[in-house]
């Protein structure tokens, strides 16, 4: 696994775990996070990309196709990979608050939203 993955999941950490009904749990052997135990993001086996959750994976591939991917496992579920190493980091936090509320309870986007 690529040392920079620690880098990256310490970002990983920092973004969602105050976000309200996000755990942290392995699957496929990797760190991946759940809202209400449905995944929602996870580092990919090979530490380089994350597979994440989102509704909108054309619209981010045709704008950054070095950065958002999918293979064709991914090709009929609604999730994009993102090279870590070339993805901003604001973008990516956008994206991961996305996929959050995507997967979340109107309540706990609601106390997301209180406490802004």
């Amino acid at each position: 696994m690529n040392p920079s993955v620690f880098v990256y999941l310490e970002f990983l950490r920092k973004t969602l775990l105050p976000l309200p009904g996000v755990t942290e749990k392995m699957c496929f052997g990797t760190p991946a996070f759940y809202v209400k135990k449905k995944i929602f993001t996870r580092i990919k086996e090979d530490g380089e990309n994350l597979v994440l959750g989102t509704l909108e994976r054309d619209k981010w591939m045709q704008a950054n196709p070095e950065t958002y991917y999918i293979t064709d496992h991914y090709r009929n579920y609604d999730y994009m990979l993102v090279r870590l190493d070339k993805v901003d980091p604001e973008e990516l936090k956008e994206l991961l608050i996305t996929a959050w509320r995507n997967r979340a309870t109107g309540k706990l986007i609601s106390e997301y939203e209180n406490n802004l």
